[in-house]
């Protein structure tokens, strides 16, 4: 599992409480998943009593590069718009975290239009109430196990996302093709 938190300093002003943040630590520790949590916030919460041999903190890592790791079975995502990108690209099933602002619709279209992904925090869910622990425990275990027919279904999902977005990525394919119109019309101005 990829966790990814606090990208930038601007962010952090908008980011998790405290106590979200501890809960959400100690869920992913006690559901036994691997992860790599990438923060470039405060770390000595992981050396307080929080970091285990299952997992690894990093202040930042190349996250298409990581997403793109066969050994990456999910990724935990504030959904904002390059994270977003990026894991659909990667064929990687997300679970998503939104905080604000464009993340919340990002949100929406992996969870409810694509199927790529579970929403962590329901929106019916009030903002203040903390997602404990146990929940997130319980949710990672689920999303995590590759057996299960939800899981199978949701990244079978992902790989036709991938096929897509690899196919518009790739020469002669849709964002190429509008990229190249796009410059040749403001050149044209």
């Amino acid at each position: 599992l990829l966790a990814q938190f606090c990208t930038s300093h601007w962010e952090a002003f908008y980011s998790v409480s405290s106590a979200q943040m501890d809960e959400i630590i100690a869920g992913i520790r006690n559901s036994g998943v691997r992860y790599l949590w990438v923060t470039r916030g405060d770390t000595s919460r992981f050396k307080d009593g929080h970091a285990d041999d299952r997992g690894i903190v990093v202040p930042w890592c190349d996250q298409l590069r990581v997403l793109c790791h066969a050994s990456i079975g999910g990724f935990w995502t504030h959904c904002g718009l390059n994270s977003t990108i990026e894991s659909l690209y990667a064929g990687v099933p997300m679970l998503t975290f939104p905080l604000f602002w464009d993340q919340v619709p990002n949100s929406k279209q992996i969870v409810q239009d694509w199927k790529t992904g579970w929403r962590v925090k329901k929106p019916e869910i009030a903002s203040e109430r903390l997602v404990t622990r146990d929940e997130i425990t319980e949710l990672v275990k689920r999303f995590m196990d590759l057996n299960s027919d939800e899981r199978k279904e949701m990244s079978k999902r992902a790989r036709e996302v991938q096929e897509i977005c690899r196919e518009a990525a790739a020469e002669n394919g849709s964002s190429i093709t509008n990229l190249d119109a796009f410059l040749k019309d403001i050149s044209r101005a």
